[in-house]
């Protein structure tokens, strides 16, 4: 692999940019736009800065929905300079009226925002490695890499693939066999690391400044995370250019959380659509709730934890935007709560059952905390309340294997077929899937 130039070969500064560089969140200090994402002064994250000013110049609703079907209608909202970004139609995925599920659940009026069908690798994960790879082509990387649960893995070997770019990816050495395959087929290298996530991450922050290749989710982090922002801006647009009155998504790094927050927050500040109050709710396993102990123990810190779950792609011990996370919920007037396995299963199974949309596991983790949050009268039935699926349950198969029944297995023959049928009625709905011929 070609070990990539450290100094970008594109100015960070473009006519078209309107980005001005990073903000450390906690000091304030400020950085040029380049591959970095610790503020040298505090050790806190940086994060991009833009010229609102400017943005409110030239942005409209109308601006917007002339631009491409994808997250790219939302550029000037990104911190890229080109104008021909790496573009594989990633986003603008249904947010689909959940009817049967709100029904079953007691509630009025819910959204789902299905990233389970996203473009290129059914994840929500396709959006940050979209704008960060971006990034990293206009900063001169050519090889390109992350530390990654799986699904971050998935779009990081397929847009460097379509990119053009090296990429060499390190997961955990136990993930989902679906998330393996889904990585490799793209021909990247593959680093399989005997250790958790956390471990796996220490790992490639040596790499990083050993080797200098871009690391979506380490020296590029800042870019890579302002991607999750278009799950925001595009919640707001499908809904009428309007923001919902709360929303429950899975919590992971707690990037996603914050995001989401920041670009409800963008939408108000260039006009885009009214201020209103939004609460935020966010989904943790049990086996690794860091963010949702640290909430319930009105703590201003997490406290590491070593994963035990099988929601693996949200399972980090220790969450670098974690109190953040923590700071939105309770100043939103939002929740944190955490499910238990058998629950994650039973939700997977409840949401397909319901709307058609089988998720994987963080997904399930999402709705199972929806289901705990309305039956505690924490959700308003009134409320317009969106959730987020961010990711395919093809990915997670092994999750709910044995827990969903098995096919009737029958002779090519009518009576054949009318005895399974019977037995089908028997259990208490029709489980028949498939005939064996």
């Amino acid at each position: 692999m070609t070990q990539a130039a450290t100094s970008p070969t594109h100015s960070a500064v473009h006519s078209a940019a309107t980005f001005t560089g990073l903000k450390c969140k906690e000091c304030g200090a400020e950085y040029e736009a380049k591959a970095i994402h610790v503020c040298e002064l505090c050790f806190g994250p940086l994060e991009v800065a833009y010229d609102y000013d400017r943005l409110r110049q030239i942005v409209t609703r109308e601006t917007i929905q002339a631009g491409p079907h994808s997250i790219w209608r939302y550029r000037p909202f990104l911190p890229v300079t080109s104008q021909n970004p790496i573009d594989v139609g990633t986003g603008m995925t249904p947010l689909v009226q959940a009817n049967r599920l709100a029904r079953q659940l007691g509630i009025k009026r819910l959204f789902i925002k299905n990233d389970a069908v996203n473009m290129p690798t059914l994840s929500f994960k396709d959006r940050v490695v979209s704008v960060a790879l971006t990034r990293a082509r206009e900063l001169g990387f050519t090889t390109v890499s992350c530390a990654s649960t799986g699904n971050l893995a998935n779009s990081t070997a397929a847009i460097a693939a379509h990119a053009g770019l090296d990429c060499c990816v390190f997961i955990p050495s136990d993930l989902e066999a679906g998330k393996v395959m889904g990585t490799l087929i793209y021909g990247p290298t593959v680093m399989a690391v005997h250790g958790n996530y956390d471990q796996v991450n220490r790992l490639c922050s040596e790499v990083a400044n050993s080797h200098g290749w871009g690391f979506v989710n380490i020296n590029l982090r800042p870019y890579y995370s302002e991607g999750s922002k278009t799950l925001g801006f595009e919640v707001a647009e499908q809904l009428g250019w309007q923001l919902p009155d709360h929303i429950v998504a899975p919590l992971a790094s707690g990037s996603l959380f914050t995001k989401i927050y920041k670009g409800f927050q963008e939408f108000v500040k260039v006009g885009l659509v009214d201020d209103k109050p939004v609460r935020f709710s966010g989904a943790q396993a049990e086996g690794c709730s860091p963010i949702a102990k640290a909430f319930k123990e009105n703590q201003d810190f997490i406290t590491p934890v070593k994963p035990n779950t099988i929601a693996k792609s949200i399972a980090i011990g220790n969450p670098a935007d974690g109190v953040y996370a923590v700071d939105i919920a309770r100043k939103t007037n939002g929740n944190i709560e955490s499910v238990n396995d058998a629950e994650i299963v039973e939700a997977i199974k409840l949401l397909a059952e319901t709307e058609g949309i089988f998720t994987e596991t963080a997904g399930g983790t999402t709705i199972a905390v929806l289901k705990k949050l309305v039956e505690a009268g924490k959700i308003n039935p009134e409320e317009t309340t969106v959730v987020y699926i961010t990711g395919n349950g093809l990915k997670t198969q092994e999750a709910v294997q044995g827990c969903i029944g098995e096919p009737f297995t029958i002779e090519p023959k009518l009576d054949a077929f009318e005895r399974a049928l019977e037995r089908s009625r028997t259990l208490g709905r029709l489980e028949w899937q498939q005939v064996m011929v």
